[in-house]
């Protein structure tokens, strides 16, 4: 089966960034989870491993910017977008929203900034509750955050399906197991957008669905994030779908964030090793295309046991002496392009 076809279109991109201040700014943003913590491994006297998930993440999002999150599966993507909501606790930093941390508030305040804060998970089936229907899913997050009263939840239920392009008489009432993965995700989509949000985190939001209908869900998502005005954080690990939806592209690599520019200056002018390998690694939609580059080298070090210096120097085929003992920080690299390399 062939790939949905999405390709940048003549959409006019203003500059979030211009003449504003960042919705989101996340600081220093770190994340170990302790492995190995069982029963039989004490027994056996193993100590237990900590994997260092994310190190010291910096990233401003603009009120109605899309930024796309991309990089190799483990490279903390989606830890970030769970610590940013609060799903995981983060070790050290600060998620502000609207100039607010995020993460020292307290259980009901935070149930309050649930409501401007929500995330679509990767997979629609298992993060709907399989014993709740459809209508009630949805009414849910509507009664707890007071959206409508109980008389009008009928009426607003419906209204959130057909804004993700759901029939109400077809879907309301059915199980999620009852419904396409593809229906699953916009019920999904549809009850981030309940509570009125303006941040979503869409965590690889269409990477569990069939190719075929992967398309039509990305365009209702851009299509809504326009019309709602909402700011967007895209995790994806596909390079046509973040170039489709998004402002600006970051780029991780083992819990950092190596590259940061707007949309089409990382593509057309990739700065960092990592990503140049990436853009190159893609598979084309024309065949005139195809690249013959070699694919990145090697496998990417382990988070358990972290080399010094550079994290991609094992891997690179600019790395020198330097990159061994000193971790390169982010810099300037032109018009809103930021990269952590010493030899770009």
């Amino acid at each position: 089966m062939s790939a949905p076809v999405l390709a940048v279109d003549d959409r006019s991109f203003p500059d979030p960034r211009e003449n504003r201040t960042p919705l989101v700014q996340i600081r220093d943003l770190s994340k170990t989870f302790v492995l190995g913590k069982s029963l039989v491994r004490r027994l056996l006297g193993r100590r237990p491993a900590y994997l260092r998930a994310l190190d010291g993440v910096n990233l401003d999002i603009y009120p109605g910017e899309a930024l796309g999150l991309v990089g190799e599966s483990g490279c903390g993507k989606t830890t970030l977008g769970r610590c940013i909501v609060r799903l995981h606790e983060p070790d050290r930093g600060q998620v502000l929203y609207d100039g607010q941390d995020v993460l020292r508030l307290g259980p009901r305040a935070m149930r309050q900034m649930r409501r401007h804060m929500q995330i679509i998970f990767q997979d629609p089936y298992s993060s709907l509750n399989p014993r709740l229907t459809i209508r009630q899913t949805l009414a849910e997050p509507c009664l707890v955050h007071q959206i409508c009263t109980s008389a009008e939840v009928h009426d607003r239920v419906d209204q959130l399906l057909a804004m993700v392009g759901l029939s109400s008489k077809d879907v309301a009432n059915r199980l999620p197991h009852e419904l396409s993965g593809g229906q699953r995700q916009r019920v999904g989509l549809a009850r981030a957008l309940a509570v009125e949000p303006t941040f979503i985190v869409a965590d690889e939001p269409v990477s569990a669905l069939d190719v075929s209908i992967q398309a039509q869900v990305v365009n209702l998502l851009v299509d809504l994030q326009a019309r709602l005005h909402l700011t967007l954080l895209f995790i994806t690990h596909d390079l046509r779908l973040v170039r489709y939806v998004s402002h600006r592209v970051a780029v991780m690599y083992l819990g950092r964030v190596v590259e940061l520019a707007p949309t089409e200056a990382l593509f057309a002018e990739p700065a960092h090793p990592y990503t140049r390998a990436l853009l190159a690694a893609a598979p084309k939609m024309d065949p005139r295309q195809r690249t013959t580059a070699p694919a990145i080298a090697g496998e990417p070090p382990s988070p358990i046991d972290m080399p010094a210096g550079c994290p991609f120097r094992l891997r690179c085929p600019l790395a020198t002496d330097r990159c061994a003992t000193e971790e390169p920080p982010l810099r300037p690299w032109g018009k809103g392009h930021i990269v952590a390399c010493h030899n770009v």
